[in-house]
This record gives structure tokens, sequence and C-alpha cells, in this order.
């Protein structure tokens, strides 16, 4: 749970640069080698995006990217967290025990 709301979280704040991205990578390239085209940057294209749609245009669309990443995240964390179990569990990696699975202080043990 934790997972998922610190992606939606992230997500949510990151979302705008995300749009203005997009608008970036949206540029048409020309077709031929030949034809000049000024491209903008990412300045222009977010004084255009607010100009045009205003503030909401850059959190367009941001209801299903977030819960797209509530989802994606709580399932990674959720994944990490099973196969550190596993590996616990198998011996493969355990708690307590020092460097290199030798008994003892671990590396930062005083």
């Amino acid at each position: 749970m934790a997972g998922g709301c610190a992606g939606a979280t992230a997500w949510a704040f990151t979302f705008s640069l995300d749009c203005v991205r997009a608008g970036v990578q949206r540029q048409l390239i020309p077709p031929h080698a030949n034809e000049i085209i000024q491209k903008q940057g990412a300045y222009h294209v977010l004084k255009n995006l607010w100009l045009t749609k205003g503030f909401w245009g850059l959190y367009a669309g941001v209801g299903p990217s977030v819960a797209r990443a509530f989802l994606v995240s709580g399932s990674r964390f959720s994944s990490y967290e099973g196969v550190l179990w596993l590996c616990r569990w198998s011996g493969l990696t355990s708690a307590g025990e020092g460097e290199f699975g030798e008994e003892g202080p671990g590396p930062y043990d005083d």
C-alpha cells in the first residue's frame, strides 16, 4: 500500500513535466532532409500549453496515470518484498549475519 501511494504521489507531482516532454516529442520531423523546421524547446512548449489550455492543461489525463502508477508501484514493492522474503527463507541471505554469511558482527556494528 505504501509503495502504491509513493508512486502515485511522485507521478502526480511530475505529471506536468511529462506533459511538456510529450509536447516536445510530439513535434513533427520534416519528411525531407532539405526542409528546415524550427523546433520549440521545453520552455516554449510549456508557454504555449499554458496560454492555450491554462493550468489544468498541464494535468490533463492525470487521473488514469496516477491510478496506473499506484498499481505498478504497489506491485513492484510487493514483488521486491516477496523475493526478499523468499531469499531469507531459503537461506540465500538472512538478517543478523555478518558480511558474506559469516557469523559475527556486521560491517556497521561496533
